[in-house]
């Protein structure tokens, strides 16, 4: 079979198959092209993951190009085998399947354009996902440190009132970042404490404050007021409150400088969701239940932040008696 212009396959290492630049261009139309189609049908949160993983894949195409410049629709099976196996050495399984996912996504854009014939890409896309399991990255937080990260709000102070509201959402909670800057004063529900959250995919969840996450939240909302609009605001120095939406990044530099006054360990806002299912799980919470409250798309990556197992083994492991004793020379 010839390969489509712009690539052909070598083996560049006894093998290792790789991909050599000829020439290639994508001349398409915005509208045309498989790669911003793509991109244009994920939701805000997920474009510049995905972006970037075609951008890692189209370099290991076509050296030196980015997902703009790929002919999409020329791509076959031997091309995806060979990113494949360059993922596979380079990154973890999880974050291998996760690329082969937008490239998947960007072929079957191509096809639905009419781009790619139906075997070209039933066969392209048949290349299986990469075996393997990896533990997840980030750390839980002690109950210890959930309560100095309280402690070092002043809630009587906009700033503070505001930090606390937002390690109670999203360790109450278990919210995404980009979940927890999307939510609207609208959203909130002050009779029952209910809050719509906006997840991956355009999928709607209902998510309830109770207790301690209630309460912080209702400090901020004195200092916020009830006005439409986004939840979480930032607030500048001089505790000005300004009445726009928080971005991404705000939150983990305002968790970062949270962590320094209190004198925890640095963690991200993902370990707040990790430390959110792990406790649930810990206290007997239904797993099921848990991954709809967490808003996973499979029980599975819920499963992940399970402790209970790593509970037993260490409890089995005391069983075993390791007769080591030290001699001073």
């Amino acid at each position: 079979m010839p390969l489509p212009p712009g690539m052909e396959v070598r083996e560049a290492n006894p093998g290792e198959a790789g991909l050599v630049p000829v020439a290639a261009e994508c001349i398409c139309s915005p509208d045309r092209h498989p790669a911003l189609v793509y991109l244009a049908s994920l939701s805000p949160g997920s474009r510049a993951t995905m972006r970037g993983a075609l951008d890692t894949i189209a370099a290991i195409l076509i050296e030196g190009s980015g997902a703009l410049s790929v002919p999409w629709q020329h791509v076959r099976f031997q091309h995806v085998a060979a990113v494949r196996s360059r993922l596979a050495d380079t990154y973890a399984p999880a974050s291998c399947n996760k690329m082969l996912a937008a490239l998947r996504g960007v072929l079957r854009a191509a096809f639905s354009l009419g781009l790619m014939s139906a075997d070209s890409y039933t066969r392209a896309i048949s290349v299986k996902a990469v075996q393997g399991t990896t533990l997840p990255a980030g750390r839980a937080l002690a109950f210890g440190e959930i309560q100095a990260l309280f402690a070092a709000c002043d809630v009587s102070k906009p700033g503070g009132a505001r930090d606390a509201a937002a390690v109670a959402i999203l360790y109450g909670m278990g919210l995404r970042r980009s979940e927890l800057v999307g939510i609207n004063f609208e959203d909130f529900n002050p009779a029952t404490g209910s809050i719509v959250v906006r997840g991956k995919g355009r999928k709607e969840r209902t998510g309830y404050l109770t207790n301690g996450s209630r309460d912080a939240v209702d400090a901020w909302l004195r200092h916020r007021g009830d006005g439409a609009g986004p939840l979480i605001l930032p607030v500048r120095k001089g505790n000005i409150v300004v009445v726009r939406r928080l971005a991404t990044q705000g939150v983990f530099d305002l968790l970062q400088r949270l962590a320094t006054k209190a004198k925890v360990r640095t963690f991200s806002p993902h370990d707040l969701r990790r430390t959110f299912v792990g406790d649930l799980l810990d206290r007997g919470a239904d797993i099921s239940t848990v991954q709809q409250m967490s808003g996973h798309a499979s029980v599975t990556t819920t499963a992940r932040y399970d402790r209970r197992g790593e509970v037993a083994k260490r409890r089995a492991s005391e069983l075993l008696h390791v007769p080591f004793v030290g001699r001073r020379s």
